[in-house]
């Protein structure tokens, strides 16, 4: 498999789960009876309004909420609207894939699977609320591997409270039992509004300290780049030719139509757009969104937002197309430290960068200035 440049995204919105995890602060709306035929209706009314302003979708990702609960005839009906170039993804929770379910998503069309497994500790799985147990997830895991998808990810959970390094090498090496393409890393947030925020507020949990997380990250980098792993963004590592198509448009501050409830979007303009959040005020009217035409200074700051965290880094010929440059001279620390790097026309998180990188994005946002011309 071989890698290509990446080009328009599309990210769809599936809004459903089944209970909501203890740590979860997306717009996911709990349902065991969802409108899905009518939702699927609202997304394509909503492509057909959006599309002039998107032309041609090269990868799709759908999210959610539980993707996998959709069924797989609805599915199909938006990718066949959409008709991506490439790369499709569906996320997929151990509770609701089967074997059956899977031929079903490669006969729609689905290429790949993110699959939300999270830990395969049954503790730590109890404790985060999750639909499945860590068996589950195992199987879960073992069946994907083994179902000739053209490539497929794991999620995996991190800094969870009371793990220890032995029980966090036992989640890799389930991961890299099965040779697993690409990984996506989640250190464990306490979200304001969700009950992991509540119980953290409250004392009822104690998360790892910084020095502890900072540790687990480190070692999880060197066992999966050890094992053949690149990292191409902070929390994302792939095997040469598996990097999400969705995650390379992201994190390069590339257009990406977002449609659904809440989806965001950016169009090749530079106007971001806003869906409905509510499913069913979607549902009535998918033809409202939101739109906002970025100021110069915010389309600086959404391009060092996202790039930097990439292994490109922030490409300053794009920087200085907002109008806006980098005073060099305010980033001079940093910079002598190592932990970002000026180099072949782009602003790079260094070696011990890493762990440092919604620190130094803060650093070189206040860096910006208006370019003289």
């Amino acid at each position: 498999m071989t890698s290509r440049k990446p080009t328009q995204g599309a990210y769809v919105h599936l809004p459903w789960c089944r209970h909501r995890c203890h740590y979860c602060s997306f717009n996911v709306h709990v349902d065991r009876a969802p409108p899905q035929v009518a939702y699927t209706q609202a997304l394509l009314s909503q492509w057909g309004a959006m599309q002039p302003l998107f032309g041609e979708v090269d990868s799709l990702y759908f999210g959610g909420g539980t993707p996998s609960l959709h069924p797989p005839d609805q599915l199909a009906r938006v990718i066949s609207a959409l008709s991506p170039q490439s790369e499709v993804t569906l996320e997929a929770n151990p509770s609701s894939t089967s074997l059956a379910s899977i031929g079903a998503w490669q006969s729609a069309g689905i290429t790949r699977l993110s699959l939300g497994v999270q830990t395969f500790d049954e503790h730590h799985t109890r404790f985060l609320h999750r639909a499945h147990s860590a068996a589950e997830a195992i199987t879960l895991l073992e069946t994907v591997a083994a179902a000739g998808f053209r490539s497929f990810s794991a999620d995996l959970i991190f800094a969870l409270p009371g793990q220890t390094l032995a029980q966090l090498d036992r989640d890799l090496d389930r991961l890299l039992s099965v040779e697993v393409p690409h990984v996506s890393l989640y250190g464990l947030t306490a979200h304001p509004g969700t009950w992991l925020g509540r119980a953290v507020d409250s004392g009822r949990v104690a998360l790892p300290d910084e020095d502890t997380w900072e540790a687990m990250y480190l070692h999880i980098v060197a066992r999966l780049q050890d094992a053949g792993l690149e990292r191409y963004e902070v929390s994302n590592f792939a095997r040469p030719g598996h990097r999400s198509q969705h995650n390379e448009a992201t994190w390069r501050g590339l257009p990406y139509v977002g449609l659904g409830a809440g989806a965001h979007g950016f169009t090749p303009q530079g106007v971001r757009t806003l869906g409905t959040a509510d499913p069913a005020a979607f549902i009535a009217d998918p033809l409202s969104w939101e739109e906002e035409s970025a100021a110069p200074e915010q389309l600086a700051l959404d391009l060092l937002l996202s790039t930097l965290r990439h292994v490109d880094g922030v490409p300053l010929d794009r920087l200085r197309a907002t109008g806006f440059t980098l005073d060099v001279n305010a980033i001079r620390p940093h910079l002598d430290r190592g932990t970002l790097r000026l180099e072949d026309g782009h602003l790079r998180l260094g070696p011990g960068g890493w762990t440092l990188a919604d620190g130094l994005t803060l650093a070189a946002a206040s860096a910006l200035h208006a370019a003289v011309t």
